[in-house]
């Protein structure tokens, strides 16, 4: 199964080509578009300053454009964090896609979006900043309205990247869960296909 994942407003780090060779491990094909142009932050304030100053636009451009050459065999969009919010974007707007695993973010659901049985699992922090209770709920029922089938997991006491080794948000007892319930949602997206 290909995978694109999107990585977090940290931008393209060690961590991200850790998860993606651990999914990699599990059998997947996994692309790790840069969509930052080679720029990182050690702090999410300086992650996002490099994100207003591309814009969203700009980013969701980037990001269509390193998708685009592979959409056709039908893709799971996976991203931490600003690259959830990204993978959204691009699953919804996406007929082929297969699956979307979010994790640390959503994103607004735009009007008229509809998606047929789309499997979804977030994976957030709880309480989590960018990721309140009230916008999870009214996020889980606007996916639910466009078609998708969601699945919410929350992690009580960690904090926003708490799947980032080296963030200080890590925790790796939530990390390995997340991994654990997320590897096995990708197993089962593979063996509807089979």
């Amino acid at each position: 199964m290909e995978i694109m994942l999107f990585h977090s407003a940290l931008g393209l780090r060690p961590a991200v080509h850790d998860a993606a060779e651990r999914l990699r491990g599990a059998g997947h094909s996994v692309r790790v578009p840069d969509l930052f142009e080679g720029q990182t932050a050690e702090t999410m304030d300086e992650g996002l300053a490099i994100k207003d100053k591309a814009g969203a636009d700009e980013l969701l451009r980037r990001a269509v454009a390193a998708a685009a050459p592979h959409s056709d065999r039908g893709l799971v969009y996976a991203g931490f964090s600003l690259g959830g919010s990204i993978a959204q974007n691009l699953a919804l707007g996406d007929e082929k896609a297969r699956g979307l695993l979010l994790l640390h973010g959503t994103s607004d659901i735009a009007d008229g979006a509809a998606v047929d049985d789309l499997p979804v699992q977030l994976h957030v922090a709880d309480p989590d900043m960018f990721e309140s209770h009230d916008w999870l709920t009214a996020w889980y029922l606007g996916m639910r309205r466009a078609g998708a089938d969601v699945e919410i997991f929350r992690y009580p006491g960690v904090g926003h990247l708490y799947t980032d080794p080296a963030s200080e948000d890590y925790d790796e007892d939530a990390a390995e869960r997340t991994w654990q319930i997320a590897l096995a949602f990708l197993e089962d997206i593979a063996a509807g296909e089979a």
